[in-house]
């Protein structure tokens, strides 16, 4: 080979090498990138993961606490209701048993029960409703409860004695048409009344 055909080569060879050397660099470059926007990459869904499961952890914790406010609560209420009923089902038997003896304390509370739903009626022609226990302890108080009535309401009331009931005690009061009828017995204003009578229960109770 001449000179000059070696001089070809080698001129050849270097700028081939040289622009081997270039690629391998570009290349070499080009991966760095990538492995650095990886890396990036990585840290950012790392970081991201992390994230998302501190605020999972934190959303978790907060329906722990509130459901654990909400149960304590609910048991809270539960265990007044409970002593509430209690002090209901106390009262209404010592009712019960005031109802069913001849003292003039439930004698008079009697009177004054029928006088008031009397009144509810408007006085007029009145049946008295009553358990047969209790007819002796009202039958020589009616014109004395009639004349209370009618005072208070303007209208001439008569009251008579009418069929017996099932109860512990108290009246059922009703216009001798029917058209009007006021349930004045125990049970039923201990119901009517139980709704405000459980807010002062719960005052004493707990307060």
């Amino acid at each position: 080979m001449t000179a000059g055909a070696d001089k070809i080569v080698s001129s050849i060879i270097q700028e081939a090498q040289s622009k081997a050397d270039e690629i391998i660099q570009e290349a070499q470059l080009e991966s760095n990138s990538i492995t650095e926007a990886g890396e990036k990459e990585a840290q950012l869904e790392k970081e991201k993961i992390l994230d998302d499961a501190q605020k999972q952890s934190r959303m978790k914790y907060q329906q722990i606490i509130s459901e654990a406010k909400m149960n304590a609560r609910r048991a809270d209420l539960e265990a007044r209701e409970e002593v509430i009923e209690e002090s209901f089902q106390k009262a209404f038997e010592k009712l019960r048993i005031l109802a069913s003896t001849s003292s003039s304390e439930y004698k008079q509370s009697l009177i004054e029960i029928i006088t008031e739903a009397s009144m509810e009626c408007g006085g007029g022609e009145l049946q008295v409703l009553i358990k047969v226990d209790d007819v002796d302890k009202v039958k020589n108080s009616l014109n004395d409860i009639e004349a209370v009535v009618e005072k208070e309401t303007g209208t001439k009331t008569t009251l008579e004695l009418g069929d017996n009931i099932n109860t512990i005690g108290g009246a059922i009061l009703k216009t001798k048409n029917g058209e009007i009828e006021v349930n004045n017995t125990i049970e039923a204003r201990m119901q009517r009344f139980k709704k405000t009578l459980r807010y002062e229960v719960a005052k004493v109770l707990f307060e």
